[in-house]
């Protein structure tokens, strides 16, 4: 079942960066060429394709203009709890 929400998940993210190309009025063409990769990665990108790299991905959102606000959506540190939790992200692991 999980496996499923995450299949769904990622066409789900797929789809919002088809929807900020549009919304840039950006074309496949445009957006493959400034994200250096070919339109038919960045389509699998836009259908939720699990195997295009991770590379690609960030690529095209460095291209659509949102790989900032990206990262920024992932750090510990804008949450609560990461904040509350911050004294982990120094420790290390135990070998």
């Amino acid at each position: 079942m999980a496996g499923y929400k995450i299949d769904r998940q990622v066409v789900a993210f797929g789809e919002h960066v088809r929807g900020w190309r549009m919304v840039l009025g950006l074309t496949a063409q445009q957006v493959a060429e400034r994200a250096d990769i070919t339109r038919d990665t960045l389509r699998k990108i836009e259908t939720g394709d699990p195997g295009v790299s991770f590379r690609s991905v960030v690529q095209v959102l460095r291209a659509l203009g949102v790989l900032d606000q990206t990262v920024d959506a992932i750090d510990p540190l804008n949450s609560d709890i990461g904040r509350l939790r911050a004294g982990n992200l120094t420790k290390k692991r135990a070998r």
